[in-house]
């Protein structure tokens, strides 16, 4: 929190703030002083929910604050029941010309800076925060903060290490009869998360602040510091990740749920370098009436919802630290609609590149950290944002995820982790339009193997995850590079997608519409000037979705430069023989033939749109016709070549042709807007 220095320093008695509904405390530019005379100002009750994030109508009922309910516990029963509580006077403190007003859009909050100025005080000398808590329910906020401390100052070691310590309260009456309510914190310096972060120089300034070295480092299984940039933040991330579930867990493990997880509720402590997570005022309990209250199925249903809920401020934090374009509010505001619209997060990726890339002042490091170690980074944001509750992933699993573990960390992968790897380096290779053979033997190599890893080999399975709209991103029975080929128009093919569509969910019949969108360009200055006639071609037809089985065929002999290789088997087998690839599979030795989702498909459309002035030439069109079918695999030109399925999961799709080629496809975004 950055707390402005004023001239002298002002009574926590008498004092009354200028409060708006802007949070003041998420901007780096300190506040302005301001004069503190009179009275506080009478303020109305707001409705406060305790939760920021965006979820569900569903969610959002279970995980509504405890202050909507009835009044919290009064100070006399929290002084009865908790001995860790303190009851301070107004007169154990020296204020120190720091105050800020409001945290969280909150104008129900001022903050001062005190020194304990008691000397019969174990907390004597020491720095901490006064929050004066001015309305109801602020006021419940903070009493429900040291109801909650009752129960984890149990475990006093974990508690001081990962939350922010609450020390007790002041109670008294104004003199206008009005009561007032004081939290007395623990001071962990002026900035939150958020304010680190949004600091040109946040990288080196952090890493002095944790002091980071070897010791420190061989926490998440490094034992290296300084290096590229990119690694130095991966480093970083790692701790901070790593601090944040702990603490997290440490609810969880009590019984708690903190509902209000966000960069401005998390501080960084210089003087033991781990995170605390901030205030419980907000903290509601996993079982409404008890352990024992309630039917079992209720509580064990309210105790998921609510972890899932705290898992996906995670994934939230975890974003913004990795991509720090997502501080800016407007791109935010894009990122959760793509979540909130029902887009599966295991396809951010391919969203995240076309709405991050447009001159980003941050350069790409954020998606170097998540391509990382095959992918690892996305595979956890997925886990930790899932659009179903159920499938998020919890804080013990996290902490064990290949992307917070370092190097000398051995981690025992999931078979989920292998084929999301195998899927994620086959998107890397396909990015880089490398056009040598060793590349393309290695991507169909790839390919096979996730074929093998198939998640989904019964067709009953495909009915959920095929519709959709799927981008090609490879194939291997036809690959366009440079030539000395003079084509008769000159044809520049942008992306290619597939359409598929359920047209009835009582039967397994699917509309597939091929799409590509090319520019014809007119002209000789064609290689210095890419802009022409826009033109797009469109091929529809309807398939049938049934069960088969792919055979591999043992052949000698070799037909044809793209046909399904005949040696498959052989090289197949010679490629899972290595150890790394023992254990991966299900199965010791390679079967002779393998499920398929096959497809039968009926008569074909071909549509094709050109502006002005090619559409008016027939010849013409013919010419580009014939050049987008040279440039494009058949497959995606006349649909009836599409043969079977063979993978198939939230984010990948492999169709395989009549001739046997693969056509790698990933899920695209629906709704261009959100771009």
């Amino acid at each position: 929190m950055a707390l402005p220095r004023v001239g002298r320093g002002p009574s926590l008695e008498r004092a009354e703030f200028a409060h708006g509904s802007r949070n003041l405390l998420t901007r780096l530019n300190r506040l302005s002083p301001v004069l503190f005379i009179g009275k506080y100002s009478n303020l109305a009750p707001r409705e406060c929910l305790g939760v920021r994030c965006t979820l569900s109508r569903k969610e959002v009922t279970s995980v509504r604050s405890e202050g909507d309910g009835p009044s919290a516990l009064s100070v006399s029963s929290i002084e009865e029941e908790s001995g860790h509580v303190v009851r301070f006077k107004i007169s154990d403190f020296k204020i120190i010309s720091h105050v800020s007003v409001g945290l969280g859009a909150r104008a129900d909050e001022v903050v001062f800076e005190a020194i304990v100025n008691d000397t019969s005080s174990p907390l004597y000398g020491s720095r901490v925060v006064l929050r004066r808590l001015t309305s109801a329910q602020a006021q419940r906020r903070g009493k429900r903060a040291i109801e909650v401390l009752k129960k984890l100052v149990r475990r006093r070691l974990l508690y001081h290490s990962y939350s922010m310590q609450v020390h007790g309260y002041i109670s008294s009456v104004t003199s206008s009869g009005r009561s007032s309510f004081t939290l007395v914190h623990g001071y962990h310096g002026s900035f939150s998360l958020r304010h680190w972060l949004q600091q040109s120089d946040w990288l080196p300034t952090l890493e002095a602040t944790l002091a980071l070295d070897e010791e420190s480092v061989r926490r998440v299984g490094d034992d290296k510091i300084g290096g590229p940039a990119v690694s130095r933040q991966l480093r970083l991330i790692r701790i901070l990740m790593r601090d944040l579930l702990i603490g997290v867990n440490y609810l969880h493990s009590h019984g708690l749920a903190h509902t209000e997880l966000r960069l401005e509720n998390v501080h960084i402590c210089p003087v033991d370098r781990h995170i605390k997570v901030g205030i419980l005022g907000n903290a509601a309990d996993f079982y409404e009436d008890g352990p024992n209250g309630g039917t079992p199925d209720n509580n064990i249903k309210r105790r998921q919802m609510m972890i899932a809920f705290d898992m996906r401020c995670v994934g939230f934090m975890m974003a913004k630290m990795v991509l720090r374009e997502l501080m800016d509010p407007l791109v935010f505001t894009k990122f959760k609609s793509f979540l909130t619209k029902g887009n599966d997060p295991s396809c951010l990726r391919e969203f995240l590149l076309q709405l991050l890339n447009r001159n980003s002042p941050f350069g790409n490091a954020g998606l170097q950290i998540l391509d990382r170690n095959w992918g690892a980074g996305w595979n956890l944001l997925s886990l930790l944002l899932a659009t179903e509750p159920s499938n998020r992933i919890s804080c013990l699993d996290a902490l064990r995820h290949p992307f917070l573990c370092g190097p000398r960390w051995k981690v025992v992968p999931s078979m989920s982790i292998i084929r999301w790897g195998l899927g994620s380096t086959a998107v890397r290779i396909s990015e880089e339009y490398i056009y040598g053979q060793p590349q393309r033997r290695r991507l169909a190599h790839f390919i096979e193997l996730m074929e093998m890893l198939n998640p989904h080999p019964k067709p009953k399975n495909w009915l959920e995850f095929l519709p959709g709209k799927w981008r090609l991103l490879y194939c291997t029975g036809k690959h366009i590079g440079l030539t000395f080929r003079q084509p008769p128009a000159r044809v520049l093919v942008g992306d290619m997608h597939l359409t598929i569509s359920r047209t009835s969910k009582s039967n397994t019949t699917f509309s597939f519409a091929s799409e590509a969108d090319f520019t014809v360009m007119i002209g000789q200055s064609w290689p210095h000037d890419k802009t022409g006639v826009n033109g797009k071609m469109q091929v529809n037809s309807l398939f049938r979705l049934t069960a088969g089985r792919r055979l591999y065929i043992m052949e000698e002999d070799t037909t044809g430069k793209f046909s399904w290789s005949p040696n498959i088997h052989d090289s197949l087998t010679q490629k899972i023989s290595r150890r790394k690839w023992q254990k991966a599979l299900p199965f010791k030795e390679l079967p002779t033939s393998l499920p398929v989702a096959k497809l039968v498909s009926n008569d074909v459309e071909v549509t094709l749109n050109l502006s002005d002035p090619l559409n008016k030439d027939v010849g013409a069109a013919g010419k580009v016709v014939q050049e987008v079918r040279v440039q494009i695999p058949p497959e995606m030109f006349d649909l009836t070549k599409l043969v079977c399925g063979t993978y198939v999961d939230s984010r990948l799709l492999v169709l395989r042709g009549v001739n046997g080629s693969a056509l790698l496809f990933t899920r695209s975004c629906v709704d261009v807007n959100l771009r």
